[in-house]
């Protein structure tokens, strides 16, 4: 492999040999020795080789291998002087089997015994080094600590890692990275590659390690994903350890017993579900471990950048477009920014949100759910550093809304596609797509509603309350399936969470366990979120100038004042996409009607109507 002029390009097959020949011998390969040569075909023709059980090949691997194939083509095609190189160099390549094995027994050295072997830390959504079970449970072993994070996006699912999100990640990785760095001397390997579980098998094999934690994800794709993985690798003999810290309540804890299944899906029968039938205790923070072990060598790492998260898309003169630029200044990144927004918004802001939660226009919400969904903040922190008495009941009520989703997720696994009350698959929905571009982009003419997708698309953010009226919005006026609003948020929210995100929706679009039996209207919603208007004024700048009369309804605003603050409706500022809103709302209510008895008579009570 060395000094053939064909060694780079049999580079992998080299090194899967060199740890073949170290595991079976069980001593490492000098290098730098000086092996005596013969021509390899001296003696061949009397050799006989004999598998007296075949079990063995069970032990060496798949036994197709030794099986005749029509698939094998010589490499052919070589030039002349390329051909006669490698064929002189490879007469020289192996010595005689008597010397070069005497020789090797007097370099015989000791491969890592199995205590002696690193732990790779497979980093996933738990970003952080507080309150990171995994971390701790692998710096307990007393074994070197590897930490690794792999990117295969087709395994993540395209709704899963949508544009904002990956921009997070890549900001979240160089934190960590530098953390571990800093604070530990420690390393984060990074790998892109195209099967997570052949990833992890090709690290084993180039350190040595014999135990893997990560720490547990709950969207069934990945349970299974996550089996097979474990699978992969207790066959190898490799330990898996898998931690618990990305929910409060496993999804696989959660029963229905002494409750009954009448209710599932609301947030109050899903936390007596967890009174009446608790699972593991949810337990108190952990502290960072003191050290993180370090390995002798360090595996290959890509780096950051060439995972290939944040994609600038080009213009057609060539340049780039930095559409994340208003995220990437807007947020403070990592653990310690988390950290830092959770205490200021308990030591400052929980009383008004416990009143207000729905104001847009006052700080008053946490702004830490892209925090939860990477992990840079544990739900058992944010749930511990919350008891403030009765004064946050309904913030970490949120906590029970998240554990929610993914028990939900657990037991209708295509919820983020399939609606889960099957007469609505055949609901009528709009499907004019400039209406949807229009709602996206901002431009509905409706300037709540255009201000929160303006601020999503700006920050990657927008709290709750407004997240419910743009849904309405798109729902219950423009009547577009949940599934583009879905779609939509997984691919702006910096907190895109499919099971939160998937249930939500459902229930917006009366698919969902939890039907909304509200509509929010979008100028009477304004009045209790934003009544002075500054939430407008800050998103749409050019309707800044309009009185608080009628900053949330531009086309009731004298033709004077509008040219006065050079506003001129269908121009500087869109004209309403719907103008009868009443009209639209009563439409999407008999779409409902006509789903259900048209599709769903077999489902409804004949006793109740429900």
């Amino acid at each position: 492999m060395t000094e053939t002029i064909w060694g780079q390009k049999y580079r992998k097959i080299f090194l899967e040999l060199v740890d073949a020949y170290q595991n079976f011998f069980c001593e490492e390969i000098d290098h730098t020795e000086n092996i005596e040569r013969h021509d390899w075909r001296d003696g061949l023709e009397n050799q006989q080789v004999n598998f007296d059980d075949e079990n063995v090949l069970d032990e060496i691997g798949d036994s197709r291998y030794l099986e005749v194939s029509d698939d094998f083509k010589d490499d052919g095609g070589c030039e002349t002087e390329e051909t006669k190189l490698a064929f002189n160099l490879s007469r020289m390549e192996v010595g005689s089997t008597s010397k070069s094995s005497s020789k090797t027994k007097t370099k015989k050295k000791k491969l890592n015994s199995p205590e002696q072997s690193p732990v790779l830390l497979w980093f996933r959504r738990d970003l952080r080094t507080y309150d990171n079970q995994a971390l701790v449970k692998a710096c307990s072993l007393g074994v070197p600590v590897i930490p690794i994070f792999l990117w295969n996006e087709a395994e993540e699912g395209p709704l899963a890692a949508g544009g904002a999100v990956k921009v997070w990640l890549e900001q979240g990785l160089h934190i960590l990275s530098q953390t571990l760095l800093e604070r530990y001397e420690s390393k984060l390997i990074f790998r892109k590659t195209y099967s997570y579980k052949s990833e992890l098998l090709n690290l084993v094999r180039e350190t040595g390690a014999k135990t893997v934690v990560w720490t547990a994800l709950y969207e069934p794709l990945l349970v299974s994903r996550d089996r097979e993985i474990k699978n992969g690798l207790e066959k190898v003999g490799v330990e898996v350890v898998e931690e618990h810290g990305y929910l409060l309540h496993r999804p696989d804890q959660v029963s229905v017993a002494k409750i009954g299944a009448i209710g599932i899906g609301s947030v109050t029968h899903f936390m007596e579900c967890c009174k009446q039938n608790p699972g593991d205790k949810i337990g108190d923070p952990v502290d960072p471990p003191r050290d993180i072990p370090k390995p002798k060598s360090w595996p290959s790492s890509c780096s950051i950048s060439e995972l290939c998260l944040y994609k600038k898309p080009r213009r057609r003169d060539g340049t780039l477009v930095d559409w994340a630029a208003g995220i990437q200044k807007h947020w403070r990144f990592g653990e310690e920014g988390g950290y830092e927004n959770l205490r200021r918004f308990l030591d400052e802001n929980v009383d008004n949100y416990e009143s207000e939660s729905a104001r847009a226009d006052q700080p008053w919400t946490a702004v830490i759910s892209p925090y939860l969904h990477w992990g840079e903040l544990s739900p058992r922190l944010v749930l511990h550093e919350a008891f403030v008495g009765k004064i946050a009941a309904k913030f970490r009520r949120k906590l029970a809304w998240r554990d929610l989703s993914y028990w939900l997720l657990s037991m209708f696994p295509d919820m983020d596609s399939q609606p889960i009350r099957p007469p609505f698959a055949n609901m009528a929905w709009n499907t004019d797509r400039s209406q949807l571009t229009r709602w996206q982009r901002g431009n509905t003419g409706f300037p709540l509603v255009d201000a929160a997708m303006r601020q999503l698309w700006a920050i990657g953010w927008i709290n709750n309350y407004m997240r419910h009226v743009v849904a309405s919005f798109l729902m219950s006026y423009l009547r577009f399936s949940w599934v583009e609003g879905y779609k939509w948020f997984q691919d702006t929210l910096l907190d895109a969470d499919v099971a939160i995100n998937a249930m939500m929706w459902q229930n917006g679009g009366f698919s969902g366990l939890d039907q909304w039996n509200f509509v929010m209207h979008p100028v009477s919603a304004a009045m209790t979120c934003d009544p002075k208007g500054d939430y407008v004024r800050r998103w749409i700048p050019e309707l800044s100038g309009l009185p608080d009369k009628f900053i949330h309804q531009p086309w009731k605003c004298p033709s004077t004042i509008l040219k006065r603050n050079n506003v001129q409706l269908g121009v500087s500022y869109p004209n309403r996409c719907v103008l009868d809103l009443e009209k639209a709302r009563e439409q999407s209510l008999q779409d409902v009607v006509d789903a259900r008895n048209h599709f769903g008579k077999t489902y409804i009570d004949p006793k109740y109507g429900r």
